[in-house]
């Protein structure tokens, strides 16, 4: 058996990044682009972390796609 999340628990994390980015985008559009401080806690903290794990997320599901 493998360690690590399952391919449930992938698929949510996944969603849940994706859903977070779409709020994030929707957020900059309503909003406007931050500017100062706001500008590396939005887009760059919260969009790597968003961006970074739906990155994850998908590769370990494509590597696990015949599983």
């Amino acid at each position: 058996m493998a360690a690590g999340p399952s391919r449930g628990e992938l698929w949510f994390r996944l969603g849940i990044s994706l859903a977070g980015l779409s709020l994030l985008a929707a957020a900059i559009a309503v909003r406007g682009w931050p500017r100062g401080g706001a500008m590396l806690e939005i887009a760059g903290i919260a969009g790597a972390f968003f961006g970074i794990s739906a990155i994850v997320s998908a590769r370990r599901l494509w590597r696990q796609r015949g599983r």
